[in-house]
């Protein structure tokens, strides 16, 4: 089962280095089969990477929620929405696009996450109330275009919260970019930490966003 694979900021040129190495590691993967590969051989050839944002991201959320709309045709949906960094204007942002699919409770997870394992989706991380799947991820690194598809009953969407609040908020959104790229070098090739080191920002904003937005969702 494939996990999480996920970068000090460089002021005269961010990305030359990691360009550099990025092309180390995908010769020396080259081929190999992911399920073949250890976690540490994952990050490698998946890194955190940063890029600006760009307004392309709008086009390829568009693009995978009419693809997941016409999976679920005949499913009970509750929601589909753009989340992550990419969903958040004018910030740096890792080049994946992250999606919540939220379903009613009446309804499985995992039957919603067989119709996109069907369908060229593979699962990251499965719990009883979450799922995870990703498309892009291959034996010569990243694709053009990667997501990740978020699974999850309805309600349990604390991501649309903070996504609006930064938006409405461009001072917290700045600050939540200086924090992801301070974390970018250090944790390049552990992507566990640093989720983990972004944890208590995006809790404290997003408790500030509930409080602020009440039932919005």
């Amino acid at each position: 089962m494939m996990l999480h694979i996920l970068p000090t900021f460089v002021e005269t040129c961010p990305l030359k280095p990691a360009c550099s190495r990025e092309h180390v590691y995908k010769s020396e993967f080259m081929g190999k089969e992911l399920s073949k590969m250890t976690l540490e051989e994952l990050w490698k050839l998946f890194p955190i990477f940063l890029v600006e944002h760009t307004d392309k991201w709008i086009d390829d959320y568009k693009e995978i929620e009419t693809l997941l709309r016409d999976l679920f045709a005949g499913c009970p949906v509750h929601g589909i929405n753009h989340i992550g960094s990419t969903a958040i204007k004018g910030i740096w942002a890792k080049n994946i696009v992250d999606v919540m699919v939220e379903i009613p409770e009446s309804s499985r997870l995992m039957d919603m996450a067989r119709i996109l394992e069907q369908n060229g989706f593979i699962i990251m991380s499965a719990e009883a109330n979450r799922i995870s799947l990703n498309k892009g991820y291959t034996e010569n690194g990243f694709a053009d275009k990667v997501y990740h598809i978020h699974l999850r009953y309805a309600g349990d969407n604390d991501e649309l919260y903070f996504r609006d609040y930064l938006n409405e908020h461009p001072d917290v959104a700045k600050e939540y970019e200086a924090l992801k790229l301070r974390l970018w070098k250090q944790y390049e090739h552990n992507r566990n930490a640093y989720t983990d080191a972004k944890t208590g920002f995006i809790s404290k904003w997003t408790a500030e966003a509930r409080k602020e937005y009440g039932d919005r969702y």
